[in-house]
């Protein structure tokens, strides 16, 4: 068995490590670390909860300890750059660097949108060695003139599937142009999806794959099991799991951020104390929530998957998913909330007649059968023998959203920054970097029990 002694790693990172009490390095961490080290670019792939984002910090921060003048005090460029989906997830790398690069003289920097400007800008004229930050805000700041690229010798994609899904790609495409050609890139996701693997072509050479779990599997660790029931009956449902389990730390996804705040609502009402988190939360307002949620003091959050991407929830015990997602892939992401490093965890589903395909997309994605049964005393009356088709719910789902979009006075609204006219078909080409496109947003519905560091 390996020990952080043995992957390579400088004295200075070792001893950050140690401070932490970690010893036994991840699966993705004993294979990561030493890739990374050999200046190669990288591609890796591993479930969250696994120590994905020590797995390319620790490494990182030792080549450039190892290779730049860091006793610069003003003015030092930025020679590392990590780009993540989320505010939270940008928020939690940049304090994984500073935690495990207190005894090196590096600097780290973060910037998403959400909150003004002016200080990231003010920030980024006293240098930093590494700089994490979100798509959106990175361009912008870019664009003003306010941050340079021109010395990045280490690029780091993480949750890159999630920024795909998320819509950044024409901001990648746009960010990748202004940096040198020559450099390291590392990219980190949960899946190696299609679109993820026209990425790697254009973006990676000759990489390094990493690869320490089956895609799409939920962690072990996990106990999933499914309720039937009426849309209308949801909300008490979770109340009454909630109250009668006596549960004190939970995790609920909704689908919409309207429907965070009507779930949260009614929680509240009902002596739960609630908070929500989406997109269109401020960031106080975000950060207040997952501290308190952290702390005790918030008992249930209830989020949409984009705004809780990347959330590091130490012991998280329980995940409801109030709604099914309609992308089976994203059930993964939200039940690895909890289970994390080797730990039990409880994931519940409310599932309505009109979900059934997604529960079923659900359980052939992951290869197993959730358990499906009914909450006493709330016995549904919309459950026929036969359920409907794929077909008939997408079809459903799209009236849905026609009549909606003509409620709202019609046409869908394009991104921010779309031009009208502008196309683009997923495919990653960085030679693209002045194809029009926004920052589009998309709202829709396990290590061992060693010790290691979760950057997350």
């Amino acid at each position: 068995m390996k020990t952080f002694d043995d992957l390579g790693l400088s004295d200075n990172i070792l001893r950050a490590v140690k401070d932490k009490g970690y010893e036994i390095p991840s699966p993705v961490q004993e294979k990561a670390i030493p890739a990374v080290l050999t200046r190669k670019d990288l591609l890796a792939a591993a479930q969250t909860g696994t120590g994905k984002t020590a797995g390319f910090t620790l490494p990182m921060m030792q080549i450039l300890d190892e290779t730049g003048d860091a006793k610069l005090s003003r003015g030092r460029p930025i020679r590392a750059l990590v780009l993540t989906p989320t505010r939270e997830l940008a928020a939690q790398v940049n304090e994984s660097i500073k935690t495990y690069g207190k005894y090196t003289s590096l600097r780290s920097l973060v910037i998403f949108g959400g909150v003004k400007a002016s200080p990231q800008i003010r920030a980024l004229r006293d240098g930093s060695d590494i700089l994490v930050a979100t798509p959106g805000r990175l361009l912008d700041l870019c664009q003003q003139g306010a941050c340079k690229l021109d010395h990045i010798n280490i690029l780091v994609l993480d949750e890159a599937d999630r920024m795909l899904d998320m819509g950044f790609i024409n901001d990648i495409r746009k960010v990748i142009k202004m940096m040198p050609k020559k450099r390291q890139n590392l990219l980190f996701s949960a899946t190696f999806s299609k679109e993820i693997r026209n990425m790697t072509r254009e973006l990676l050479i000759d990489p390094i794959t990493v690869e320490v779990s089956p895609e799409n599997t939920a962690a072990q660790t996990v106990s999933q099991r499914a309720y039937r029931c009426d849309s209308t009956s949801k909300t008490q449902i979770a109340i009454k799991l909630i109250k009668e389990g006596n549960w004190e730390q939970v995790l609920v996804f909704t689908r919409t951020k309207h429907g965070a705040n009507r779930l949260s609502k009614s929680l509240d009402q009902a002596g739960i104390q609630s908070s929500a988190i989406h997109g269109n939360k401020g960031q106080g307002a975000r950060t207040k929530a997952l501290a308190g949620f952290k702390d005790g003091s918030v008992r249930v959050l209830v989020a949409t998957d984009i705004a809780a991407r990347g959330l590091d929830i130490v012991n998280l015990p329980h995940v409801i998913n109030f709604e099914l997602p309609n992308v089976p892939e994203d059930y993964v992401h939200r039940i690895g909330r909890t289970g994390r490093a080797g730990q039990e965890g409880d994931a519940i589903s409310l599932v309505c007649n009109n979900e059934r395909p997604y529960l079923q997309a659900i359980e052939k994605i992951i290869s197993q059968k959730i358990p499906l049964t009914d909450v006493d005393g709330f016995k549904p009356e919309l459950w026929p023998a036969k359920g409907p088709t794929a077909s008939e719910v997408q079809k459903a789902d799209a009236a849905r959203k026609k009549a909606a979009r003509q409620a709202q006075g019609g046409g869908r609204r394009k991104p921010a920054g779309q031009k009208s006219g502008s196309k683009s078909d997923g495919a990653f080409n960085p030679s693209a970097g002045n194809s029009a496109g926004g920052r589009g947003r998309r709202s829709g519905p396990g290590a061992s029990r060693r010790r290691t560091p979760r950057g997350r």
